[in-house]
């Protein structure tokens, strides 16, 4: 008198093996419904799912079991068939991944409709494929009774989100030359200048390639030994480090070296000085036209003094600028699955099943982020053992990032099933819509700034650190790229890149050490300000960055800055507020 039972489940996907099938629905007693179909045994992401058991029969009066679920890459289970009598169908069940959605069950014999056909799976790549599964058909009715509709198809594959390749290998660096060095062992009394050689180019890079990194500049030294006396002045300037190489196509743009130290040991008498002056750091190379990132500016070189000179730190290098070529597009969206069509209706009475809607096409892939711009070398120190001046020197700029990628177009939607018959009397199923189209991808974020470089630590004075690199466009959508870190130290800190046009904050100002703090960069369009860096107790901190359309201002740096200044209004006409003051340290 009862309903069948539910079909066992079947066990998942083994070594060698497919996942079971499904069980049957046990039969319906004579006023009972058919028992559900089990469910497949599970697959994996390469398929090999169990189909879904078919849902058992009903016997006299009471309808036909549902179908059960196909595990991945199998349909599903068919719909139970109607009683003798009275009674519906039994629906399909749902296709596991890319498979067909399982066909209703046929209407009761005397009355009855058919039973809707299952919808068909998602579409997953490396499964049937990649293809979205078919949606059942709707059953047939017998003698009296309507179709059953047909199921919907699966929803096609999502694109692939793009990816910029990645540079194979790195060219061969530059040459770093020989260093110069004065040994006095007696008295100088002259005016000396000599400088160290630069370091060479880097290697340009081939296909795929990051170019190679430049030199290291050529070193200077004085040695003054204990019976050594500098009554004159020496200047001596270390060579500056080689540019970074040329990107090969699709690489990155090679890193510069560092500049050379130019040192002084003194174990005599300095009564004149020696002025020493740390090279330069190359700078960092852009990135290739058809993609990559900058490199990196080179450190800049120590300078050390002893006696009454004077002690630079070379310059850091300035990051190279991000490739300007869009980052990789994502990939398009997968066509839809097709509907299932509708059942027939009854022989003497009955309208035709509607044919299933076809599945929603695909999203399109994320475009990928844009490339980075390469990061400012740190500033070289100054160090003076002696009675006079030692100055870091400043950080390097950080190179401006690149654009985000175009996100892929949404796929196809699937194409409606046709309409079940009409029987004797009645009206023609109507055919399934077409499924709708699949979203666009995003657009990649903009490439991020390089980092501002460090500026070099001196023991009598200390100067600034630098910007950092500004953010760049978002493509389609796609957020701007981040500002990069204004640089650490020195008597001031670096000021905050900008944010990309659409969307990014600004970048932090850089702390001062003992004096001002860096600015906060301004937002890009609907991105907060950075906020200001601190300064030392006692010092004067960076004002917070300025908003720009519906961000905040960044707040001030600490010691008792100002905060940002008001954003402007927003597309939603949402204000920016104001940056919070400083905390008094």
């Amino acid at each position: 008198m009862g309903s069948g039972g539910t079909g066992g489940f079947g066990g998942a996907r083994g070594a060698g093996t497919n996942g079971g099938v499904g069980g049957a629905g046990g039969v319906g007693g004579v006023f009972g419904n058919g028992g559900f179909g089990g469910h497949g045994g599970a697959g994996d992401l390469t398929g090999g799912g169990g189909a879904g058991g078919v849902g058992g029969a009903a016997s006299w009066f009471g309808s036909g079991g549902v179908g059960g679920a196909g595990g991945e890459g199998a349909p599903g289970g068919n719909g139970g068939a109607g009683p003798v009598l009275i009674g519906n169908g039994g629906i399909g069940g749902l296709g596991g991944a890319g498979a067909a959605g399982g066909n209703g069950g046929a209407g009761g014999t005397l009355l009855g409709d058919g039973g809707a056909g299952g919808q068909g799976g998602t579409a997953v790549a490396g499964i049937l494929g990649g293809l979205p599964g078919q949606g059942g058909n709707g059953g047939n009715a017998n003698w009296f009774g309507s179709g059953g509709n047909g199921g919907q198809g699966g929803t096609g594959l999502a694109g692939t989100n793009g990816v910029n390749p990645p540079p194979s290998g790195t060219a061969g660096p530059g040459s770093t030359p020989a260093p110069v060095s004065i040994t006095n062992n007696g008295i100088i009394g002259a005016h000396i200048i000599f400088n160290g050689a630069n370091g060479g180019t880097g290697d340009p890079g081939g296909a795929g390639q990051t170019g190679g990194t430049g030199g290291t500049g050529g070193a200077t030294s004085v040695t003054n030994t204990n019976t050594g006396s500098i009554t004159g002045v020496i200047d001596m300037t270390a060579g500056s480090g080689g540019n970074g190489g040329t990107a090969g196509a699709g690489g990155n743009g090679g890193a510069g070296g560092a500049g050379g130290a130019a040192t002084v040991t003194n174990n005599g008498s300095i009564t004149g000085a020696v002025n020493a002056n740390g090279g330069a750091g190359g700078n960092g190379n852009t990135g290739s036209a058809s993609g990559g990132d900058g490199g990196a500016g080179g450190m800049g070189g120590l300078g050390q003094t002893a006696g009454n000179g004077a002690a630079n730190g070379g310059a850091g290098g300035n990051g190279g600028a991000a490739s300007l070529a869009l980052g990789a597009t994502g990939g398009n969206g997968g066509t839809g699955g097709v509907g299932g069509n509708g059942g027939h209706g009854g022989m003497f009475i009955g309208n035709g099943g509607a044919g299933g809607a076809g599945g929603t096409g695909g999203t399109g892939g994320i475009g990928a982020a844009g490339f980075a711009g390469g990061d400012g070398g740190a500033g070289g120190q100054g160090l003076n053992n002696g009675t006079g001046t030692a100055t870091g020197g400043n950080g390097g700029l950080g190179g401006v990032g690149g654009i985000g990628g175009t996100g892929g177009t949404g796929g196809t939607g699937g194409v409606g099933g046709n309409g079940g018959g009409a029987g004797f009397i009645g009206i023609g199923g109507a055919g399934g819509t077409a499924g709708a189209g699949g979203s666009g991808g995003i657009g990649g974020i903009g490439g991020a700034g390089g980092d501002g470089g460090f500026g070099g630590a001196g023991t009598t004075t200390s100067t600034a650190a630098t910007f950092g690199g500004a953010g760049n466009v978002g493509a389609l959508g796609g957020n701007g790229g981040t500002g990069g870190a204004g640089g650490a130290g020195g008597t001031t800190g670096g000021s905050g890149g900008a944010g990309g046009v659409i969307g990014w904050a600004g970048a932090n100002g850089g702390t001062g050490t003992g004096g001002t703090g860096g600015n906060g960069g301004q937002g890009g369009a609907g991105g907060n300000g950075g906020n200001g860096g601190n300064a030392s107790t006692g010092g004067t901190v960076g004002q917070g960055g300025n908003l720009a359309l519906g961000g905040q201002g960044g707040q001030g740096g600490a010691a008792g800055g100002p905060g940002g200044n008001s954003g402007f209004t927003g597309n939603l006409g949402v204000p920016g507020s104001n940056g919070s003051p400083g905390t008094i340290v």
